[in-house]
């Protein structure tokens, strides 16, 4: 398995392309779709899907150019689905960019767990963030979107987000998974479900 990043685009917030045996998927086209598409080819990868962890502005803004460009479904869970055609609850009227989105093509839930290019992923749904908010794992890789952060945890305060729901998918959807996961968030660097464990000040003391 192959895993590469984007940290560029309107928000710089982390694009992940993941890829085995010619095929591949990305997770959060907040990056030029020009650019991804220029990362998928280096990678000599067929797309077959473009995830969202979640429906805000910063992780999509390039999500239809990037579905045109690669040929790829759109998978979003199914809570945060209307916000593709809101403005509002996407986020981007706040920077009065005012986007709105076509439907996805596949809404998913939690346990949801599909295959690509020999790699089963599976969809853990960690609303807090947003209602709609899911991590993907793959293996010992977890993209956690705006639900867990290096040393930190996901705003609440943008739309329907709640604390307590955030806090409830931490500590009983993530925190009980093995140590050595790896976890590559919506923004910043990556870590591990063990260093947060013990050094997120949210977790520890939440």
């Amino acid at each position: 398995m192959e895993l590469r990043y984007l940290s560029t685009g309107m928000f710089e917030s982390n694009c992940y392309v993941v890829g085995n045996n010619g095929e591949g998927i990305v997770i959060d086209p907040g990056a030029k779709a020009s650019s991804i598409v220029k990362l998928v080819e280096e990678m000599k990868l067929d797309i077959k899907y473009i995830l969202l962890t979640h429906a805000h502005i910063d992780h999509m803004c390039y999500l239809d150019e990037a579905r045109s460009m690669l040929n790829a479904r759109v998978m979003v869970h199914e809570a945060d689905a209307p916000a593709l055609s809101d403005e509002i609850l996407n986020g981007s009227a706040l920077f009065t960019i005012g986007m709105t989105f076509k439907e996805a093509d596949i809404l998913l839930q939690d346990r949801y767990s599909f295959e690509v290019g020999g790699m089963k992923f599976e969809i853990i749904h960690t609303p807090g963030h947003s209602p709609g908010s899911i991590c993907i794992k793959t293996g010992n890789y977890l993209f956690t979107g705006d639900t867990l952060f290096r040393m930190s945890v996901g705003r609440t305060d943008l739309g329907k987000g709640s604390h307590r729901d955030l806090m409830n998918s931490i500590k009983n959807k993530l925190m009980v998974l093995d140590d050595n996961v790896v976890v590559y968030p919506g923004h910043g660097e990556s870590s591990t479900i063990a260093f947060e464990r013990e050094n997120n000040p949210f977790i520890r003391l939440g």
